[in-house]
């Protein structure tokens, strides 16, 4: 007996609407996280306003705050984060191996990142672009008048061959002084060995801030001459981890697009919005789908704020690194920051 052919194309949509209603399976590494009780992060070694320890050993930073933000919402506690810190050549290895978890390490995206590292890049959590900064009364005004100068630069590092290449595209026969250790390369700048230091913008803000005698001896130039998006990292063939990961930060970002905040957030459980009722749980159960408890975006919320929350607290204007929002504004307020839905 035939079947008709709208019988059979309900039957499918029937079996399609089951497994996408499906709680996800478990992935290896949350099994591993639950199992220790605990979220394995890489960070920097320091970089103040991004990953950096104080004297007590407490960690703080916009890459931080996303390890707490991950671990919130896998185990109920933004606490049970254990942070490894790492240089650049160190970082990639450390999650190939499964040392770390995730890496959210200032670290940029890229197509050989991508493709050849065995690694998957997340969502972006800050949008960068690499600078130079110059001591003052070198009068230095422009990245064009570095021509045939010495510039410190770290090994390992986009930042190296961004280097190169805007040296030779513009004809500059710049000098690379380079180093492997982050440390060793800033201390060569402020000891005169280079005329100029280069690095994300972000992270020389963090560098003048942190280490100069005077910040006001040393000036970052207008030019950016590169893109970085950062962003963490985890490794390839867990999808699962991946997507926990990704979404946790696109509910961060989707967050502050709807007004949600660590403090009004139980009041926000009665909003009438239904995209406000989504990240926090209320009418649907996203968190299944992630193989986490329903309140998962909640619990995020809760412990580090939205990612304007984020931001301002560790890199914006009232911060010590006094940053703009800039490109890392909300999509609808000329900025960059653009989640994709939870729903």
């Amino acid at each position: 007996m035939n079947k008709s052919p709208f019988r059979i194309a309900a039957a499918c949509l029937a079996t399609v609407a089951a497994f996408a209603a499906a709680p996800a399976h478990a992935g290896k590494t949350l099994d591993g996280i639950k199992s220790r009780g605990q979220v394995v992060c890489g960070v920097n070694t320091g970089l103040a306003g991004f990953s950096a320890a104080d004297s007590n050993g407490k960690w703080s930073g916009l890459d931080v705050d996303i390890c707490r933000a991950v671990a919130a919402a896998v185990l109920g506690d933004g606490e049970k984060v254990k942070y490894v810190p790492l240089n650049a050549q160190q970082r990639f290895t450390a999650l190939q191996s499964g040392e770390v978890d995730v890496l959210s390490r200032n670290t940029t995206f890229s197509l050989t990142r991508d493709a050849s590292l065995g690694l998957h890049q997340t969502a972006v959590t800050y949008y960068d672009g690499q600078g130079f900064m110059v001591p003052t009364k070198s009068k230095i005004k422009s990245a064009k008048q570095l021509k045939g100068q010495t510039v410190c630069v770290q090994s390992g590092t986009t930042t190296e061959k961004n280097l190169t290449d805007y040296s030779k595209a513009n004809n500059l026969a710049i000098k690379p002084v380079v180093f492997e250790k982050v440390e060793a390369a800033t201390g060569a700048y402020f000891a005169g060995r280079c005329i100029a230091y280069t690095t994300d913008a972000s992270g020389l803000a963090s560098v003048r801030n942190k280490e100069a005698k005077d910040p006001a001896e040393h000036v970052i130039l207008p030019e950016l001459i590169s893109k970085e998006p950062l962003g963490p990292m985890v490794r390839r063939g867990d999808d699962e981890w991946f997507a926990i990961v990704k979404w946790v930060v696109y509910g961060l970002i989707e967050a502050e697009e709807y007004g949600i905040t660590q403090a009004n957030l139980e009041q926000m459980k009665t909003n009438a919005d239904p995209v406000v009722q989504r990240i926090l749980g209320t009418t649907e159960d996203t968190g299944k789908l992630l193989g986490l408890e329903r309140d998962w975006m909640a619990r995020a919320i809760k412990t580090t704020g939205n990612y304007g929350e984020i931001f301002e607290r560790n890199v914006g204007p009232k911060s010590a690194l006094a940053l703009p929002r800039g490109l890392n504004n909300q999509w609808n307020k000329d900025g960059l920051m653009y989640a994709f839905p939870i729903r």
